[in-house]
């Protein structure tokens, strides 16, 4: 199913990465960055990856063999803990910024689940304001 942004809001996608539509998922995530205030692409490893002076969001899809398609973020402390004790099967510790407090986001599950994507943004939201200098936040807040 197609919002009016024309991505995949998820409702259709399958249970695998196969069946989803990436693409559309990517286009979505990248939509809801670059909306915040100086949010720049570029990429980061070979993947898309979103900043605002410093990394906030990377974007990953089967990131050396695991399965997982959606992305890692910038969390604020305490966030990683309790959103994977909430929804493990939508929460993730990633890789290498696990440690840091970062958190893997699923967007294809395996129960068919579509990503909810006013979460989806307060998560995005939320990697921005953990990484974004002062005035930037405020402008956000302003919006």
């Amino acid at each position: 199913m197609a919002d009016d942004m024309g991505a995949n809001t998820g409702d259709d996608m399958g249970a695998d990465t196969a069946a989803a539509d990436v693409p559309a998922l990517l286009e979505r995530v990248r939509a809801e960055c670059l909306a915040l205030p100086e949010a720049t692409e570029r990429l980061s490893h070979g993947s898309p990856s979103f900043f605002v002076r410093k990394m906030f969001l990377t974007w990953v899809d089967d990131h050396h063999g695991d399965g997982n398609t959606g992305f890692w973020c910038a969390a604020p402390p305490g966030a990683q803990t309790a959103l994977l004790a909430e929804d493990p099967e939508r929460f993730f510790h990633p890789p290498y910024v696990g440690g840091r407090g970062w958190l893997g986001v699923r967007l294809v599950l395996a129960s068919g689940r579509a990503p909810d994507w006013d979460e989806i943004t307060e998560l995005i939201e939320d990697a921005y304001r953990t990484v974004a200098p002062a005035k930037l936040v405020r402008a956000l807040d302003e919006r």
